[in-house]
C-alpha cells in the first residue's frame, strides 16, 4: 500500500519543523530561470513537473520530494496534467 503524498509531505514538514504552504498550477505552464536566498524543500502532491537546473532535469511526481540549496538557479514546466505541490523554506 503506498502513502498518501499529502499525508508523507505533512509528515516530513513538521518533522522538519519546516512551515510549508501549497500551490498549484496548470498544464504546461513554464517558470523562468530564478533562485531563492534559501534552501527549497518541495513535495509534488498531484500531477508531475519537471525543475530545470544548470546541471540536470528532475522531474517529479505525486510523492516526490526535491531539495533545492540556496541561490541555486532553475526553472520549471508544470506536466499535461498540471500540478499541486507544498513548499518551505529552510534558513
Amino acid at each position: 500500500m503506498s502513502i498518501d503524498p499529502t499525508k508523507k509531505a505533512t509528515s516530513a514538514f513538521r518533522d522538519e519543523g519546516l512551515t510549508a504552504h501549497t500551490w498549484s498550477n496548470r498544464p504546461g505552464y513554464v517558470y523562468g530561470e530564478h533562485q531563492h536566498p534559501y534552501h527549497k524543500v518541495l513535495y509534488c502532491l498531484e500531477g508531475s513537473i519537471v525543475f530545470h537546473t544548470p546541471d540536470e532535469d528532475i522531474s517529479l511526481g505525486a510523492g516526490d520530494r526535491l531539495d533545492l540549496p540556496p541561490n541555486t538557479p532553475h526553472g520549471a514546466t508544470v506536466g499535461v496534467n498540471g500540478v499541486t505541490c507544498m513548499e518551505a523554506a529552510r534558513d
